[in-house]
């Protein structure tokens, strides 16, 4: 949990509130189809909206940042390097912005592609 102080009171954001802006962000970007899950036996698999979630992991860091990692299923032919770039900013800027808390990594897992 990050803890913000100032004049007028606290403010505390837990991991979930940083898992859930990052996820809706990265899903609103083109060419992302969903967030992904991985199976026991190590099969992927598309999240539902309610879950996606689980397809993020949000990791607060010491220095009051905080480090995303996202795992994602996208459609068949997008150029995947100008799509990682364009999540690493979209998800930065958004998580940052509605938080305040600084965004120090965000690494882009693309677990699949899918037809359709």
């Amino acid at each position: 949990m990050v803890r913000i102080e100032n004049t007028k009171g606290n403010i505390s954001i837990t991991e979930e509130v940083f898992t859930n802006l990052a996820g809706d962000a990265a899903t609103q970007c083109f060419g992302v189809k969903a967030m992904a899950g991985r199976s026991k036996d190590g099969g992927v698999f598309q999240l539902k909206r309610e879950s996606m979630s689980k397809g993020v992991t949000a990791k607060l860091n010491e220095d009051g940042s905080v480090s995303i990692q996202l795992h994602i299923a996208v459609n068949h032919g997008v150029n995947v390097l100008t799509l990682g770039n364009s999540i690493i900013n979209e998800v930065s800027y958004k998580v940052s912005n509605a938080t305040g808390v600084p965004v120090k990594s965000v690494d882009v897992y693309i677990d699949t592609m899918l037809i359709g």
